[in-house]
């Protein structure tokens, strides 16, 4: 019989991709976002949101605990900030976004779930 956290990481094994996919997307938008703009807040969220989902697939794939729930944090701080912008401008990039957080929250919220 194997510890408790490695039969949990066990269940969530497969999910460090997603978390590195969205990591790599999130901190190559605020790069992108800072190079056009030059907006400062675009590439500190986006690298910060693209640390915590790059440490939450790190630790998944160690089958250390509490990865899946960095990568929730990460999908939730930038759903907490692209979901009202993305409402209220209606541009592609909040929108694109969105989805990733949507689709972050969605996919370590199940996850997350299944481990309690």
């Amino acid at each position: 019989m194997g510890t408790p956290l490695r039969e949990s990481a066990v269940r969530i094994s497969g999910l460090e991709l997603p978390s590195y996919i969205l990591a790599a997307l999130t901190a190559t938008g605020g790069a992108i976002g800072y190079a056009r703009t030059k907006s400062t807040p675009s590439i500190i969220a986006g690298t910060a949101v693209g640390l915590l989902y790059g440490l939450g697939g790190y630790r998944i794939d160690s089958g250390e605990a509490y990865g899946v729930e960095l990568s929730l944090l990460a999908s939730v701080v930038l759903g907490g900030s692209s979901f009202p912008r993305a409402i209220r401008l209606r541009k592609p990039v909040p929108i694109m976004l969105s989805l990733f957080a949507a689709y972050g929250l969605f996919t370590f919220g199940d996850a997350f779930r299944r481990t309690l």
